[in-house]
């Protein structure tokens, strides 16, 4: 588990990094640019200074979702109620056969039908999703498993 978790963290950590460093090079350009008090460079400049706010916004999100996901994926595992993909058919890319994991959505769309309301079948639905090839679906759904999970762990269940 440990060395799982290093292979993750390491690459990430090194992203974030970089990323930071490229934010702090943008936000100097950004100031020199506000600095020079021309008008067009002023607009530039204001415009160079959004963009590291929208980029730590974006890796605070995707870091956010991706350790959700990864606690959602922990207590799925734990309670043996992963997908079991082992026995489907695979392409020569290695992702399951679209045949395979459409009915294996189908089986998985069946017991969410049946308790919609419960995060782990919108866990499940998601990873059938993504599975299947439909991955703006399987975020949807999985924000959905998150949300549902944490009602659950606040002890709100709907």
């Amino acid at each position: 588990m440990k060395n799982e978790l290093t292979k993750v963290l390491v690459p990430i950590a090194f992203i974030v990094v970089a990323l930071v460093f490229y934010f702090v090079l943008l936000g100097r350009v950004g100031i020199e640019l506000v600095g020079t008090g021309e008008v067009a460079a002023v607009g530039l400049g204001i415009g160079v200074l959004l963009l590291p706010l929208i980029g730590v916004w974006i890796v605070y999100a995707t870091i956010r979702a991706g350790l959700q996901h990864q606690h959602l994926a922990r207590r799925i595992h734990d309670e043996g109620l992963d997908l079991d993909v082992s026995g489907l058919p695979r392409m020569p890319s290695g992702r399951v056969d679209r045949d395979a994991a459409d009915a294996l959505f189908q089986q998985v769309k069946q017991e969410w039908e049946a308790d919609p309301d419960n995060w782990r079948n919108s866990y499940r639905l998601a990873r059938a999703y993504d599975h299947a090839g439909d991955r703006s679906r399987a975020r949807e759904t999985m924000r959905r498993a998150v949300a549902l999970e944490k009602l659950e762990r606040d002890g709100n269940p709907s």
